[in-house]
């Protein structure tokens, strides 16, 4: 297969994944009205089911991300992407429609198996991208969906405006148009010569992990990626309580700063990494990279304001080099009909993290925003900061060791 002659459909292939999380951010602003309605539970009590809501979403996604790659490497990527994402879509309406909370939660469960549409995206980029090329690609996917998560969330209050369940439809339509859409127009990247039998020994977690220590760069990487998001989940679980307790934010404040850093991370992925590979190469824009997250979350553990927690959101964004660039080397050292069963794992990393990351997080902001004892909102952000000083020394370690760029 020519890999020219199928670059044509990329656009068509970040167009999914842009849709795809700008479904998953439509219903972030209704969730907890909705919650609090299907359970009858004041705020407090919300916070915590909402918790176990993504916990579900999190442990799904962790197991069934190798099963969604490896499925991909077996029957190809066309008729994978096009069928959780039309799952996905029935799914969101489901939930529009839940009259309990146990509905709720069971459609948080399909929406974990079935929320791996990028992993066979991103498996598309290695079949049709040549190597040199591919870290620029995945830049623009990963613009791709921050764009999609920054638009979703303002749809979603938009859309809310009329109902707490009528964003969950609005997803609903925008995953099932973009898989109708992707039927029509989506070419199968993966020709049936490059295919390889289903194993479900391999398609687990543990499975997907024995594969990629075969490849130490992968799997060095694979641990850089888990303490870089492991560190990540500061901003994801505190980020809104630390400003709220430490700067008085509002809801607004906190939906433009979450907004500000989206689109920092969609023009920095999607329009500048392409460019910094090629002027510095892969291995040092990985690496280089990486290391302005350490001053990020000092800053912001540190910070004194709003402006100047600010900075450090700024800072942090130049980090959204490393992973475009990881993928890049990574997908180097997997085999053509492996490419989906790396993606696999990497979604399990990341689900991983979703799962262990925020009672971490939340755990140690709760210790020291008592008044009463030792008052320092900022600290996750100092175990952040270890966090990726300890993914900095693997990531260098590993380049020094296995890379050959």
């Amino acid at each position: 297969m020519d890999k020219a002659a199928q670059r044509p459909g990329l656009g068509l292939i970040a167009f999914i994944v842009f849709i795809d999380m700008a479904g998953i951010g439509l219903i972030i602003p209704v969730m907890p009205k909705l919650v609090m309605h299907l359970s009858g539970a004041q705020v407090d009590r919300a916070a915590e089911i909402g918790g176990w809501l993504l916990f579900a979403y999190a442990i799904m996604q962790f197991v069934f991300s190798p099963i969604i790659g490896g499925l991909s490497d077996r029957l190809g990527r066309k008729p994978v992407l096009i069928s959780t994402l039309a799952a996905l879509g029935l799914d969101y309406a489901l939930m529009a429609m839940a009259p309990t909370l146990a509905w709720l939660f069971v459609g948080r469960v399909i929406s974990g198996v079935m929320g791996a549409t990028w992993a066979a995206a991103n498996s598309c980029v290695a079949d049709v991208i040549e190597p040199e090329k591919r870290g620029a690609v995945y830049g623009l996917m990963g613009g791709a969906g921050a764009a999609g998560f920054v638009l979703g969330p303002a749809l979603g209050g938009v859309f809310g405006l009329w109902g707490d369940r009528v964003p969950f439809m609005v997803a609903s339509v925008l995953c099932l148009i973009a898989a109708a859409y992707g039927a029509y127009a989506f070419r199968e990247t993966l020709p049936p010569e490059k295919r390889r039998r289903f194993s479900l020994k391999r398609a687990n977690p543990f499975g997907t992990m024995q594969q990629m220590m075969k490849a130490p760069l992968v799997f060095g990487c694979l641990i850089t990626i888990f303490f870089m998001q492991f560190a990540a989940q500061s901003n994801f679980a505190v980020w809104s309580y630390y400003g709220t307790l430490k700067f008085d934010w509002g809801p607004l404040t906190i939906g433009a700063t979450v907004a500000l850093f989206g689109i920092l991370l969609a023009i920095i992925q999607g329009l500048l990494v392409g460019k910094v590979i090629a002027r510095f190469g892969a291995v040092k824009t990985a690496g280089w990279s990486l290391m302005f997250a350490i001053p990020s979350y000092l800053v912001i553990g540190f910070a004194g304001s709003t402006a100047i927690a600010i900075v450090g959101l700024i800072i942090g964004s130049i980090s959204g080099l490393t992973f475009p660039a990881m993928q890049s080397l990574m997908t180097e050292k997997v085999a053509e009909d492996a490419q989906g069963e790396l993606q696999g794992a990497i979604g399990s990393v990341v689900s991983l993290t979703s799962i262990i990351g925020p009672p971490a997080m939340t755990g140690v902001f709760g210790a020291y925003a008592d008044s009463t004892g030792l008052y320092f909102p900022g600290a996750p952000y100092m175990l952040a900061a270890a966090l990726m000083a300890v993914a900095v020394m693997i990531l260098w370690r590993t380049m020094r060791l296995y890379a050959v760029r």
